[in-house]
């Protein structure tokens, strides 16, 4: 990869490992990096956890290193794997601004970031990303049925390194579907429960 020794020089580059060792935290990264580093290729458990995702963010820079985060939202499913080293998924229309597809048009390094706040676990993957606008057969693949959105071009990513790291800072939260649902579930229960005291009282006055 590009002259790296380990999958994982590419976020551990000269100035982060110099920055590891002055913090105390390079020894363990170390020993990690002569096992190979980051993992390189989408595993079953990976792409298990990838399929759940509604949304994810897509970090891309310009030619001269200025970043751009921008979210990608969607049903579940959406991101695609296509391969044990490829990602997809079907870029809906936006505000228009088109900043991600500049960026790519000129630098092809891209980033994602995952994350599930109902289970408190993200997934970082580093990669390349590029735009694919003339291929119906790939945008009609990665189009989810039902789905009422706007597909303008197809992105693949390919999967140079991925890392699941600590849940740490993670805040809990929920889908408002999940919690709409599970309210509706309760309140369904004490109705059935509220109808049943109300049985038992009759039956004990008569």
């Amino acid at each position: 990869m590009n002259g790296q020794t380990s999958s994982s020089d590419v976020a551990f580059t000269p100035a982060v490992k110099a920055i590891q060792a002055h913090r105390g935290s390079r020894a363990a990264y170390a020993a990690r990096e002569t096992k190979g580093g980051f993992a390189t290729a989408i595993t079953p458990e990976l792409g298990a956890f990838i399929a759940m995702r509604r949304s994810f963010y897509l970090a891309t820079a310009t030619a001269q290193g200025q970043p751009y985060v921008q979210h990608r939202g969607g049903p579940p499913g959406f991101l695609m794997v296509l391969d044990e080293h490829t990602l997809g998924f079907a870029d809906f229309r936006g505000n228009r601004q088109y900043i991600t597809l500049g960026n790519l048009a000129e630098n092809e390094r891209a980033f994602l970031f995952l994350m599930d706040y109902e289970q408190r676990r993200r997934v970082k993957v580093w990669g390349r990303a590029r735009v694919v606008t003339d291929d119906p057969k790939l945008m009609a693949a990665l189009t989810v049925p039902g789905y009422e959105a706007v597909p303008e071009q197809a992105i693949l990513f390919r999967v140079e390194a991925w890392d699941a790291n600590c849940r740490q800072h993670i805040p809990q939260m929920l889908a408002a579907a999940e919690v709409g649902e599970a309210v509706q579930a309760l309140k369904a229960r004490i109705a059935e429960l509220e109808a049943e005291v109300a049985r038992l009282k009759s039956q004990a006055v008569e």
